[in-house]
């Protein structure tokens, strides 16, 4: 009933609702009145922005007013919007990106500093571990698009999804150790990994701000590109991964994942095992079928 009072924009949506109730007030009952109500409000309080494109799942983290940084809310919207795009065989890749001028400036402290709030070891046990572990075990490509600050739990969660593409004015703070914490949401775990152990721990250190620049300069995260090229650049290389086959996308992101803690005889083993299991997809049938015939292949993930 109400499909045509909800633009993509949630500022239109509310603008919207208002104009429409300013107009037709009189001939609204009460009933419709209140789920209008309701309606807005959810609109106004949403945690997260989710929508779906050509196979690409964009998760927007909706906090502007505080760097979106995460609360309890947050926390647990994301990871049932990661769950929600494992389980859809529309979405094929996944994008995490902010609204606003930050990606994420990590956690609420207002949150965390509350004497009825959940304490810390609930928030990294609770919140923080789960988007990681779904992140990493979820067998579709995510993408991180950094469109401004990541600090704290927002710049791992960033090092934690497979490709980080980032703004050239955004920027990377492990700012754990501004207030006397460690690195969290598998920072410990990644950044080492990622730029060896000496730079790692100098920025965990020292808590020191590096722009994306010089992320990309060091490997940190896959590339930096001009501020007016972020948005078609990270929707394009989106949609690039959502046509391809993404079933053996989710299988070679098991093998890397693997190969962390595996010996090299155990991830010859794994690759073996992986190899025959997308030998057996369509998109391997489909992509040997197309090179045969001189067409381009259409890969459907399975």
């Amino acid at each position: 009933m109400f499909d045509a009072l909800l633009p993509k924009d949630l500022n239109d949506i509310i603008l919207s609702l208002i104009n429409w109730l300013l107009v037709d007030l009189s001939s609204i009952c009460l009933s419709n009145f209140n789920l209008l109500f309701n309606l807005a409000e959810k609109f106004i309080e949403m945690e997260l922005i989710v929508t779906i494109e050509k196979n690409v799942c964009f998760i927007k983290l909706n906090r502007p007013e505080v760097f979106n940084s995460f609360n309890q809310k947050m926390a647990f919207a994301l990871q049932e919007a990661l769950k929600s795009a494992e389980q859809d065989d529309e979405v094929r890749a996944i994008v995490i990106v902010g609204e606003g001028k930050a990606f994420c400036a990590g956690q609420d402290l207002a949150e965390a500093t509350d004497p009825n709030g959940p304490p810390l070891k609930s928030i990294v046990k609770d919140h923080y571990n789960p988007i990681i572990e779904l992140i990493r075990n979820i067998e579709k490509p995510v993408i991180a698009g950094v469109n401004g600050v990541a600090a704290g739990a927002g710049a791992n969660i960033a090092l934690a999804c497979d490709i980080t593409i980032a703004k050239k004015s955004a920027s990377f703070i492990q700012a754990f150790s501004k207030i006397g914490l460690i690195p969290d949401s598998g920072g410990t775990f990644f950044l080492p990994r990622i730029i060896g152990t000496q730079k790692a721990l100098a920025l965990m250190m020292t808590g020191d701000k590096i722009s994306a620049e010089e992320a990309d300069r060091m490997n940190m995260i896959y590339k930096a590109v001009d501020d007016e090229e972020f948005e078609s650049t990270l929707k394009s290389f989106a949609e690039q991964l959502a046509t391809m086959p993404t079933r053996g996308l989710g299988l070679t992101k098991k093998a890397v994942n693997a190969s962390l803690t595996n010996s090299l005889t155990q991830q010859l083993a794994l690759e073996e095992e992986l190899q025959t299991i997308a030998g057996s997809t369509y998109d391997f049938n489909e992509g040997v079928t197309a090179f045969m015939e001189k067409r381009k292949p259409v890969f459907k993930g399975k």
